[in-house]
């Protein structure tokens, strides 16, 4: 994600554990001198296009596997209009089983700019999304005084910062004004509220501290403690739709999917409303229980597999269970990804008594919110369930099941 690119001589049979290997070695990226004291692997190799990204496991041989892009985008990619053609790249990324505490725990210099690079890159891109727009400002002020240096009044404007918006604030992220973006930010109207000028007024109350080295490192530490407090931090992420909610006599028309991102990570589950950065959902795993289910009609290319995501909430005082479906081709994949993180919750269970089983039962279960965050239900289209398993609640596709 620093936008390094190597070349390397390899064996069409090296793995991907071998490969990996021989970059950490690479001079260019100087790893081999900042070797990481956490047990697990804090870097994997995964092979990603725009449709389809996928982490590698250690006996995969990407050499072989790269060939064979074009079938796995047909079967799993969220591909549109025959585009097929895509090769795909070989990335050095974060390892999506490297729990925030082990990252946490991450002293060396070279190994926090490379997470920072990739915590920074799903930021921009929308995909750790924030609930409010200050957490958006304190990110881009720490990115603009890790790579601009300390504040200049004379350079560091608000026109300067309006020019560059794109670099330090997502891609989603605009300004609340339609006149400041005709250019009439700096005056009365609009220009104090709009992005740029809150990402400013952070920038310049971020102090010098001598030792502009010691200072980029506890900035990038910083906004890496940031990160560590999203929800979707260090997730791996899935194209899906969902039914948008309609009502009424709505629900009798036509009503076009919701394309969404599925971001799995240690923690849990969570749909994200792409085209606004908006958190929809959230759910930890000890309050899911998920079935995935191939597409009835295999054959039919629109006929998607799908994944059920079931979890309780309350409501009128008494607590049901909601039901969503998420279409994806790329349902197995999250299947086998959330079984993956779940086991390994069990596992961790064993070792420490003291944890809160993963049972999709627990009487004080609400997940209305996850930490800061509030899950969007009506935004869904849900179906809803009481304790005997009745169905009391249908939308959408539900109402004719």
């Amino acid at each position: 994600m620093t936008g390094v690119i190597l070349t390397l001589d390899i064996e069409q049979n090296y793995t991907s554990e071998e490969i990996l290997a021989i970059l950490e070695s690479e001079a260019e990226l100087g790893l081999a001198r900042s070797p990481s004291a956490v047990g697990q692997p804090v870097f994997a190799l995964w092979l990603c296009s725009s449709q389809l990204e996928v982490q590698l496991r250690p006996s995969q041989r990407p050499v072989e596997l790269a060939p064979k892009w074009k079938h796995l985008i047909k079967k799993y990619g969220w591909y549109q209009y025959g585009e097929l053609d895509e090769e795909p790249i070989l990335c050095f990324r974060r390892n999506v089983f490297l729990s925030r505490t082990e990252e946490e725990q991450i002293k060396e210099a070279k190994i926090l700019e490379l997470l920072y690079a990739e915590a920074k890159h799903n930021v921009l891109q929308g995909r750790y999304p924030c609930e409010s727009q200050a957490r958006y400002a304190s990110l881009g002020a720490l990115q603009a005084r890790i790579e601009l240096g300390a504040y200049n009044s004379q350079t560091h404007t608000l026109v300067f910062f309006r020019k560059h918006r794109g670099r330090f604030l997502p891609r989603h992220y605009t300004s609340p004004s339609f006149l400041f973006n005709l250019g009439f930010g700096l005056g009365l109207v609009g220009g104090k509220g709009a992005p740029e000028a809150r990402l400013l007024e952070q920038y310049k109350r971020i102090p010098n501290h001598n030792g502009a080295n010691t200072n980029a490192r506890k900035l990038v530490r910083k906004y890496l403690e940031f990160c560590w407090g999203l929800p979707c931090y260090g997730a791996a992420f899935f194209y899906a739709q969902i039914e948008r909610p309609v009502r009424g006599l709505a629900s009798w028309i036509t009503n076009g999917d919701k394309q969404v991102l599925v971001a799995i990570n240690a923690s849990g589950v969570y749909i994200i409303d792409d085209s606004h950065c908006n958190l929809l959902l959230g759910l930890k795993y000890s309050e899911l229980c998920w079935e995935m289910a191939k597409p009835s009609d295999e054959e039919n290319p629109d006929c998607l597999p799908c994944l059920f995501l079931q979890f309780p909430v309350r409501e009128n005082g008494a607590r049901v269970y909601k039901i969503l479906q998420v279409f994806s081709r790329q349902a197995i994949m999250m299947d086998t990804l959330i079984s993956a993180f779940v086991e390994k919750s069990r596992r961790d269970e064993l070792t420490d008594k003291n944890t809160v089983g993963v049972q999709c039962d627990a009487a004080s279960m609400n997940c209305s919110s996850i930490g800061s965050f509030t899950n969007k239900l009506s935004k869904l289209t849900l179906a809803t369930f009481d304790e005997q398993g009745q169905c009391i609640g249908q939308m959408g596709s539900w109402s004719f099941q």
